[in-house]
């Protein structure tokens, strides 16, 4: 572990040196390919030195207290010794996790959210507006770039289907935790008897990776284009703009209506298209050879019921974790970093038991 830690740091710092030569400099090509290699190993050699440093601590204090008489000194000495001897162990699990292999995933920052009403007819449909508009509030909170791609409204205001295209930093480590199947406990304002109604609405939350294998060719590609109905507010366009995309083999179906460029719409449309179609041929091979992922919190399914709003109660319920918090208010503004917080650290714990295991 820490062999490998060393050979980050030694490349880090041999990056460093590169990066200031007037040679590289002016090469703004391989400047840049330099410093995003050398970025990538920043933490490594963050986490080296840190860890170097607590060791020379802990080596000088038990130098101190061999060759110290003195009875309160010696008494200090072995309660810094303790002290650091559980920094050093909570630095090898943090090192243990960064030394893990990245899922690429994680580095995206084009995140493709798909919100659809399920069961429970209006009420399912009006919910799953004000998760959209949830997911949209918490992107703004975060300084991120939402663009609305698609959205069907229902009679009553709700959506049947509702896409935004996401950009930021770190957007999909902190939203992929968000697929699946959300439930929402709630009076609703149709309900003359005061009776607490069931609905569901299902989330999907792809990455838009830079690189993929994905090919879509024209012959399994149906074109149509239509005139769009407005999209998040925007005005109808005059023009036959929007733009329908159907994958032949899969019957897959993607819509993009919102911007005034047919040209722009299909392109935008091409790539949630690809996303999905890479997210379901990933799901596929899952199934086909029984495989399970170890490395994230639940499975991420579609069908897979993650979380309960019980308005009347006031609770948001995450049963893959079993946390519940009564902020649900707060929560169906945007605020829902602690959420994610606690989800993110459970799967850092498992990944950690994952590869405390496999060294037994």
């Amino acid at each position: 572990m820490l062999e490998k830690l060393k050979e980050f740091k030694d490349r880090y710092d041999f990056l460093v040196n590169e990066s200031c030569k007037s040679e590289v400099i002016e090469n703004m090509e391989k400047w840049k390919a330099i410093t995003k290699e050398q970025t990538s190993l920043q933490e490594y050699a963050i986490l080296y030195d840190e860890y170097s440093a607590l060791l020379k601590s802990l080596q000088s204090t038990q130098e101190v207290l061999k060759t110290e008489n003195d009875q309160e000194l010696k008494e200090l000495a072995e309660s810094e010794i303790v002290e650091l001897n559980e920094k050093i162990k909570k630095l090898e699990d943090k090192i243990k996790l960064a030394l893990l292999p990245k899922d690429s995933k994680d580095e995206s920052k084009v995140v493709i959210v798909e919100v659809r009403s399920g069961a429970g007819g209006d009420e399912s449909s009006l919910f799953g507006a004000e998760l959209f508009n949830m997911y949209k509030k918490y992107a703004e909170k975060q300084g991120w770039k939402v663009e609305i791609t698609e959205y069907s409204e229902t009679e009553v205001g709700g959506v049947r289907e509702a896409v935004m295209i996401i950009t930021g930093k770190n957007a999909y480590r902190r939203l992929k935790f968000e697929s699946g199947v959300h439930r929402v406990q709630r009076v609703p304002e149709t309900e003359s008897q005061g009776r607490v109604h069931t609905s569901t609405v299902t989330v999907a939350v792809l990455p838009q990776l830079e690189e993929t294998n994905i090919v879509v060719e024209d012959k399994d590609l149906r074109v149509d284009t239509f005139r769009s109905t407005g999209c998040g507010g925007q005005g109808v366009n005059t023009t036959d703009s929007a733009v329908r995309l159907t994958h032949i083999p899969t019957g897959m179906v993607v819509t993009c209506q919102d911007e005034r460029s047919q040209i722009k719409n299909k392109e935008k449309a091409l790539n949630i298209l690809k996303a999905k179609l890479q997210d379901f041929y990933e799901e596929k091979a899952i199934q086909e050879h029984q495989q399970e992922r170890k490395a994230q919190v639940g499975t991420g399914d579609r069908s897979e019921r993650i979380r309960t709003y019980n308005f009347p109660q006031g609770r948001v319920t995450d049963h893959r974790i079993g946390l519940s918090q009564y902020n649900i208010n707060e929560f169906m503004l945007g605020d829902i970093d602690s959420m994610i917080d606690a989800l993110f650290e459970e799967e850092q714990k498992i990944k950690l038991e994952s590869l405390n295991n496999g060294q037994k």
